[in-house]
């Protein structure tokens, strides 16, 4: 059987979708490389005045976690090299990005900070869609 025929309007909306997750996409890879970038490049005293946590974990767990973020912010966007390839990959990195964010809110929730919680809040909401939307087509 035939797939059915796309509409204008539904291949309209599947444009406008996808335009929407890229700019998503684009968004969290800029705000994870330059997250990853500071937490490899700054000292752990100035990371402790913009984020507190840091004072609380061991320099190479907070070295670590910024090269977690950069590869996971370039896996995202990996599609743009080969969607065939690079889409398990975006699954992948949203997943693992989405997971880190909802560990990140509860803690800054937690610990009473609204502007880190809200960031953590923005993340989420645009990381969802992309997990949600690249994983079904």
């Amino acid at each position: 059987m035939p797939a059915p025929a796309l509409t204008s309007r539904t291949r309209a909306f599947a444009s406008y979708r996808n335009l929407a997750l890229w700019t998503f996409q684009g968004w969290i890879a800029m705000f994870f490389i330059a997250a990853g970038y500071a937490k490899l490049t700054e000292s752990i005293e100035n990371l402790t005045v913009l984020m507190q946590w840091p004072a609380l974990a061991s320099p190479a767990f907070v070295r670590g976690l910024g090269v977690v973020e950069i590869i996971l912010a370039i896996m995202v966007l990996t599609p743009l090299i080969s969607w065939r390839l690079g889409r398990p990959l975006v699954v992948l990195a949203a997943a693992g990005l989405l997971a880190l964010q909802a560990v990140m809110l509860i803690w800054h929730a937690l610990d009473l900070n609204v502007g880190l919680s809200l960031t953590n809040l923005f993340l989420l909401a645009i990381t969802a869609p992309v997990l949600w939307f690249r994983r079904t087509g």
